[in-house]
């Protein structure tokens, strides 16, 4: 995995008790007279940290006046995903936003929120909007979905078959006997992810979705799942949130066999039948840009960025039909 190199960066860190923060990366222009009055809110993956992915930098900069980004800090940071679980980051990204809400609106402010996740993060904000108790969250204006890949699907293609299999198996049972919440041995979680961690039996279940019926918490972007099951998520978006889905055209960790355009295509046809909104116009396949663009070239890396605004300008003008019967 790239990193971009050690630096520092002029901004506002925002404090949520008790272990959950959001920084707002300075816009590093000249103050503007308008006042951001919107917030695009940034959610990482798996072991990400504070600008261990840099795009986001450029978004900052090139956003609208109207609008702020915000990267979230959430409980699962770092290594400590493995002991969390998406339903824990849904309930993190709540507090969240309702502390931004909150301060925007005491200080005379009333514009939108759009989430934007990657990687793992798209997991989260799907959870997010269409998992368990998403009607009890505060709703968002938009959904971006930067790099949305199968965990399963890219460790059945890196990882030996029978090791996989008796790792599965062994997750499995300990869920079954009461154990999900113990930690895997390091002789499978170390090869596995590349590192030393924890991760729960309940966690490897969620994340490797063991087949056949692949039920895992976190399979939402899997190409050989159901239509009907991209139903239960995709076609549960609100049609008051517009969606943005911005998949990486040398994504790494998709195997070659997986067939981006068709894959992207279904998730935009079963919103679309849904009653959603989808902008097709800024969004699906990004060509030349890897999972998280680290060491991608500046003309990729402005491709996402101009299709990010662009998408915010459309969510800011009310474009979108069911947006404006708001």
């Amino acid at each position: 995995m790239e990193f971009p190199p050690a630096s520092s960066h002029l901004g506002t860190l925002h404090y949520i008790p008790p272990n959950l923060s959001a920084l707002e990366p300075a816009k590093q222009r000249p103050t503007s007279p308008t006042t951001p009055t919107n917030i695009l809110l940034w959610i990482g993956g798996m072991f990400d940290t504070f600008l261990s992915v840099s795009y986001p930098l450029e978004l900052a900069i090139h956003l609208p006046p109207t609008w702020a980004l915000l990267t979230a800090s959430l409980g699962s940071a770092g290594s400590s995903w493995g002991t969390s679980s998406i339903a824990q980051d849904a309930h993190d990204i709540a507090l969240i936003v309702t502390y931004l809400q909150q301060q925007y609106s005491s200080a005379g402010k009333s514009g939108k929120l759009v989430l934007m996740g990657h990687s793992t993060g798209c997991q989260d904000i799907m959870e997010y909007l269409t998992g368990r108790d998403a009607a009890s969250r505060p709703p968002v204006q938009g959904l971006i979905l930067q790099a949305p890949v199968s965990d399963r699907e890219a460790h059945e293609a890196h990882l030996p078959q029978a090791f996989l299999h008796e790792a599965n198996q062994l997750a499995l049972k300990m869920c079954r006997e009461g154990h999900g919440t113990d930690a895997m041995p390091q002789r499978i979680s170390r090869p596995a992810f590349g590192t030393q961690m924890s991760i729960t039996a309940k966690r490897w279940v969620d994340v490797m979705s063991p087949g056949p019926e692949h039920a895992g918490a976190e399979d939402y972007f899997s190409s050989d799942l159901s239509d009907e099951r991209f139903r239960a998520t995709f076609g549960k978006i609100p049609p008051t949130t517009p969606l943005l889905i911005l998949y990486s055209g040398k994504e790494e960790n998709v195997p070659a066999s997986v067939d981006k355009d068709d894959l992207v295509a279904r998730w935009i046809r079963i919103v679309q039948e849904s009653g959603g909104e989808v902008d097709r116009n800024n969004g699906s396949i990004v060509p030349e840009a890897t999972h998280n663009l680290n060491g991608c070239a500046a003309g990729v890396v402005r491709d996402l960025v101009s299709r990010v605004v662009g998408f915010l300008g459309r969510v800011d003008n009310g474009d979108f039909a069911a947006q404006g019967r708001e």
